[in-house]
């Protein structure tokens, strides 16, 4: 499910953050899907309890799952990004573009990647 690196500086409980959002935006993970317990999760990962529901808090914060009493958690429905998420994100991907042209990245190279992720995305949907 989610891989951890021990050796990265990024805190684990961002790790594990940023592991399920890939998971659910990559489609593994699908909308009201139940996620492991903080207890499992926190077993098959070998981590504190308390560092996997940070994780979670932070994905329910986000909108990104839902909890519920007594159930569990879930993956939420995609949600209507905002004007200001949309332009953090387009920034984010200027800056990257702007890097991978410094170092002489070929523009196919490029579309390739990103027609290659809606092709990926479009496979899962079907």
């Amino acid at each position: 499910m989610v891989k951890l690196d021990y050796k990265n500086d990024k805190p684990l409980h961002e790790q594990i953050t940023q592991g399920i959002k890939e998971l659910i935006i990559s489609g593994v993970l699908t909308t009201d899907e139940q996620l492991p317990s903080v207890r499992e999760l926190s077993v098959s990962l070998t981590v504190n309890p308390n560092t996997v529901q940070r994780a979670y808090r932070t994905l329910e914060a986000d909108g990104i799952i839902y909890s519920i009493r007594g159930k569990g958690n879930f993956v939420a429905k995609v949600p209507e990004a905002d004007k200001t998420r949309l332009d953090a994100l387009y920034s984010v991907l200027k800056d990257t573009l702007k890097e991978l042209a410094f170092y002489g990245e070929a523009k196919e190279r490029i579309e390739n990647v990103v027609k290659n992720i809606y092709e990926e995305r479009d496979e899962l949907n079907d």
